[in-house]
C-alpha cells in the first residue's frame, strides 16, 4: 500500500551544479523538495520508487543502483539510483529520474531501497492508473518521489511561447496535488497537458493509481513558474 508521496518538479536547473550562477533563484523549489523528501522518510516506508517522465508511451525500469550523469549539460556529476548494488554503472537514468537521484543524494537518502519507472509522456491515463496500482502492491509500506514539470507556456519567453490555457491548468493541477484529488488528477487531459509541454501528467497520473483506498492527504509546499514553466511540490502521507 501506499504510505507516503513526494512530489517534484524536474528541471535540471534544480541540481544546483548545473544551475551553477542561477542556483539562487531555485532556493525556494529545492528547499520545499527537502521537506518533500522528509515526508517520506518519516513515512519509514518498505520501498521507495521514483516516476519520471520519459519519451513514448510506455514504461521503462531502473533498478537501484542505475545511473546517470548531467555530463550533456555540461557539469562533471554523475549520480546513482539509491546504493549502487550491482547496476550497470553506464549512465542511462533520463534526466527526470537523474534529477531525483541527486536529490536523494543531497539529502542523504538511507530510509529505503529504491527504483524507478519511467512514464511515457503519452502514456495513457488509464495504463497509468494501472502502473500506480502495480506498483501500490509491491510493498506493505510504498513510498513514491514523483517527477514532473506543470505547463511550460505561462510567459511570452517559455519554452512553450505563452498559452492562456497555462496558468489555469497549473492552478488546476496544484488545487488536486496539494488536496490529493485522485480524480481530478486522473482526469487531466493528455492532449491538452500535451499541447502546454507538462511533463509530469502521466506521473501525476501513475500516483493517483497508487494512492486509490490509501486514505492520504494532501500538503501543498511550492507552486510558481520561474522561467515560464510550472513547478509544483507537494507531500502526501
Amino acid at each position: 500500500m501506499l504510505v507516503a508521496a513526494a512530489v517534484c518538479p524536474c528541471p535540471p536547473l534544480l541540481v544546483p551544479e548545473v544551475a551553477a550562477g542561477a542556483a539562487p533563484e531555485l532556493d525556494a523549489a529545492r528547499d520545499a523538495c527537502t521537506d518533500a523528501l522528509g515526508v517520506l522518510a518519516a513515512a519509514r516506508p518498505g520501498r521507495l520508487v521514483v516516476v519520471g517522465p520519459v519519451d513514448g508511451a510506455g514504461t521503462e525500469t531502473y533498478p537501484e543502483g542505475a545511473a546517470g550523469s548531467f555530463r550533456s549539460f555540461g557539469v562533471d556529476l554523475d549520480v546513482r539510483l539509491g546504493a549502487a548494488g550491482g547496476a550497470d554503472p553506464r549512465p542511462r537514468l533520463p534526466y527526470a529520474l537523474a534529477v531525483a537521484a541527486r536529490l536523494l543524494e543531497r539529502t542523504g537518502w538511507s530510509d529505503a531501497p529504491v527504483e524507478g519507472l519511467g512514464v511515457g509522456e503519452s502514456c495513457p491515463p488509464g495504463l497509468c492508473a494501472d502502473a500506480g496500482r502495480d506498483i501500490a502492491a509491491r510493498d506493505e509500506r510504498v513510498a513514491l518521489l514523483v517527477m514532473g514539470d506543470a505547463s511550460a507556456c505561462r510567459t511570452l519567453k517559455a519554452p512553450g511561447y505563452l498559452d492562456e490555457r497555462a496558468a489555469p491548468f497549473d492552478a488546476e493541477v496544484a488545487r488536486a496535488l496539494g488536496a490529493a484529488d485522485l480524480a481530478a488528477l486522473t482526469a487531466l487531459d493528455p492532449g491538452l497537458a500535451h499541447e502546454l509541454k507538462v511533463s509530469g501528467r502521466a506521473p501525476w497520473q501513475v500516483l493517483a493509481g497508487a494512492a486509490e483506498g490509501a486514505g492520504l492527504g494532501g500538503s501543498l509546499l511550492y507552486e510558481d513558474a520561474p522561467y515560464g514553466v510550472g513547478y509544483i511540490v507537494a507531500g502526501w502521507s
